[in-house]
C-alpha cells in the first residue's frame, strides 16, 4: 500500500555524500571528528559538569577514538550526524554539535551539543547550534529540530532560547541520570521560524 505523503527528506541524503564542514560566526568551524581529536574528547569527559548530564564517561583516550570512530560511521548509515565544533583558525576542539533520531521521512531530528570547560563563556554552543540548525532545515531540508535539556540544566535552557528553539513544554521524570529521574524541557525549532540571536 503506498503512502499519500512523500518523505520529507529522501534516505541517502547523508550515505551519499561527504559530510561537510560548516562555518560558525565568531571563528567557528563545525568539522567531521578525526581520531586526533581522541584527548579532547576524553578531556570533556573528564569534567563533572558535563557528567552530570550525560550517561556515558570515557575511561581512556583509547575509548574516545573508538566513539569517534563510531560518530564517523554513522555518519554514512544516517543515524546521527556529529560534529567536532573547533576554532577555524588552530583548530583546536572546543565542543561537539550534533543531530540525534534522524527520521528523514518526517523531517525531524534532535539537536544535542556539549562543550569543554575551557571554551565556555565564549558563545561557543550557541554559534554552533545555530550554524548546524540553519544547515539542517535550509539546506539539508528538514522540517523539525527538536532539542532536550534536564529542567535543572539552566546553562543548556540558555542555549536553546538563544537559537530559537522555542519551549513546547516539560516531559515528566523522562531521562534517567546518575542522581535519578529528570524532568525534561522540551525546545523545538520549525524550519521558517529564523534562527536565533547567535549570530
Amino acid at each position: 500500500m503506498p503512502y499519500k505523503i512523500p518523505n520529507v527528506v529522501e534516505s541517502g541524503t547523508f550515505a551519499g555524500r561527504a559530510q561537510p564542514a560548516l562555518p560558525a560566526v565568531g571563528g567557528l568551524l563545525l568539522r567531521p571528528w578525526a581520531p586526533k581529536d581522541a584527548p579532547a574528547v576524553y578531556e570533556a569527559f573528564q569534567d563533572p559538569v558535563l557528567q552530570r548530564w550525560h550517561a556515558r564517561v570515557a575511561d581512556s583516550e583509547d575509548e574516545a577514538r573508538e566513539w569517534i570512530e563510531g560518530w564517523r560511521a554513522d555518519w554514512t548509515e544516517e543515524r546521527t550526524a556529529t560534529w567536532a565544533v573547533v576554532d577555524a583558525a588552530t583548530d583546536e576542539v572546543a565542543g561537539r554539535v550534533a543531530l540525534r533520531e534522524i527520521v528523514f521521512s518526517d523531517g525531524q531530528a534532535e539537536m544535542a551539543y556539549w562543550t569543554l570547560f575551557r571554551a565556555r563563556g565564549r558563545s561557543v554552543a550557541p554559534r554552533a547550534v545555530t550554524a548546524l540548525a540553519d544547515w539542517a532545515l535550509d539546506v539539508v531540508g528538514l522540517h523539525r529540530l527538536e532539542l532536550y535539556h534536564a529542567t535543572a540544566n539552566e546553562a543548556s535552557c540558555r542555549v536553546a532560547l538563544k537559537t530559537g528553539f522555542a519551549p513546547e513544554g516539560t516531559k515528566r521524570s523522562a531521562v534517567l541520570h546518575e542522581d535519578g529521574w529528570h524532568d525534561m524541557h522540551l525546545h523545538a525549532r520549525i524550519k521558517g521560524d529564523g534562527a536565533g540571536a547567535a549570530r
